[in-house]
Formats: structure tokens, C-alpha cells, sequence
């Protein structure tokens, strides 16, 4: 019985190096989503705090847009979630995977 739960840690390390908590990330229904918190709930999500449904439903995110935001920091670090700089950093990609 013990086997299928799954343990959640109560912390994990956050994209600047700092503790992340349930409570310290970003609100549930945040709209204003600034490079930090997307950042936050990727880490929130890859170290176990939430599962992608959980952080798809608290934060009203697509299963699309949460893997693009992954996506995003996989391949460019935290710079690469900034709406500003997505053309940039996906041109940057494309063109390393020609060479």
C-alpha cells in the first residue's frame, strides 16, 4: 500500500538557488508572469513539489504552454523564458542543431 503513494518533497531548490516551498511559489490564478515565476514553477515541477497536472490546474497553464516554458529553460536557461527573446533563443536552437 505504502509503494503507491508517492512522497513529495517539502522543499526543492529554486531556479536562484533558494528554497522553494508550496507556499513560496507563486499565487494560484498569478496572470503576470514574469521570467522568476515561470522559472519557479518549472523547478517547483521537475523537483517533485507539484506534478504537471497540479501546476497546469493551479496556475490555469496548458499542458503546451508549461512544456514550452520546460522547453525554454532546458535549452536557454532562465533568459530563454523572456517573451521578448523567444525568436531569439528558438532561431539560436535551430541553428545549433544544423551544425
Amino acid at each position: 500500500m505504502i509503494e503507491n503513494q508517492k512522497i513529495k518533497p517539502g522543499q526543492v531548490i529554486g531556479p536562484l538557488g533558494e528554497p522553494l516551498t508550496l507556499d513560496s511559489l507563486p499565487p494560484a490564478g498569478t496572470t503576470r508572469w514574469v521570467v522568476r515565476r515561470k522559472a519557479e514553477v518549472v523547478a517547483a515541477v521537475n523537483g517533485g513539489l507539484l506534478s504537471i497536472n497540479e501546476a497546469c490546474e493551479r496556475y490555469d497553464l496548458t499542458l503546451e504552454e508549461f512544456a514550452g516554458w520546460q522547453r525554454a529553460v532546458d535549452r536557454s536557461g532562465m533568459p530563454g523564458l523572456r517573451v521578448t527573446r523567444i525568436q531569439h533563443y528558438r532561431d539560436l536552437y535551430e541553428r545549433q542543431q544544423k551544425y
